[in-house]
C-alpha cells in the first residue's frame, strides 16, 4: 500500500493562497474555514534577512495526538496512514484541537464537528479524476504529493534531490516535508 504525503517547497512559495481557494472549494468549507494556513517566517541575519510564506496544514502524523485524544474514535489513522475524521462519530469536543501540535484542526459552527485536511488528492489520484486540490492549483509548482515509499516517483526524487524534511524533524513523524 501506498504512503502518500506531500512536499512544500517554501522556496517556490509566494503566498498567494491559490492552494487554500482550492482546499476550500474541493472541500465546501465556509468563507471562514481553511485546512491551510500561512506562517511568515524570517530566515538569515541582518543584513542579509528573507521573509519566507510557510503553508501549514495536517501533517497526517503517523502517531497522530489529535487521534490518540478523541473519545469517540472519530479522529483515526486510515489503513493507507491517511489522519481522517468520521464526521458521523464526532462530537465537537474539540480535544483533537488542542492535541494538534500544528493547530490545523477546523471547528465547523453548522455541523458541530471538527475537521481537517483530508488529502483530497488520494481519492483523486485513486480514482482517475482530474484534481481540483492545493497541489493542482498552485501556480508556481512548490507542492508536490505522491507515494513517498515509491523511488521513481516525483515527490520521493525532489525529497532526496533536496534534503527535504518534515518541519518537526521526527517528533510526529509527518508525512508533510519542507524545503526551506
Amino acid at each position: 500500500m501506498a504512503r502518500y504525503g506531500m512536499l512544500i517547497n517554501t522556496k517556490k512559495c509566494i503566498g498567494c493562497y491559490a492552494c487554500r481557494v482550492a482546499c476550500q472549494r474541493q472541500n465546501d468549507l465556509l468563507p471562514n474555514e481553511d485546512f491551510i494556513r500561512y506562517e511568515e517566517k524570517e530566515t538569515g541575519t541582518y543584513p542579509a534577512v528573507r521573509v519566507e510564506t510557510v503553508p501549514l496544514q495536517c501533517m497526517h502524523c503517523e502517531d497522530a495526538p489529535c487521534a490518540a485524544v478523541c473519545p469517540t474514535g472519530a479522529a483515526y489513522i486510515g489503513t493507507d496512514g491517511i489522519v481522517q475524521v468520521d464526521h458521523g462519530r464526532c462530537i465537537g469536543c474539540k480535544y483533537c484541537m488542542a492535541a494538534c501540535p500544528y493547530q490545523v484542526r477546523v471547528f465547523n459552527e453548522e455541523t458541530g464537528t471538527v475537521d481537517k485536511c483530508r488529502f483530497c488528492t488520494v481519492s483523486a489520484e485513486t480514482s482517475g479524476t482530474q484534481m481540483c486540490s492545493c497541489v493542482e492549483a498552485c501556480l508556481t509548482g512548490a507542492r508536490l504529493f505522491g507515494d513517498l515509499d515509491d523511488p521513481e516517483s516525483d515527490i520521493a526524487q525532489e525529497i532526496a534531490a533536496t534534503n527535504a524534511q518534515p518541519i518537526a524533524g521526527d517528533l510526529t513523524k509527518a508525512k508533510i516535508f519542507y524545503v526551506r
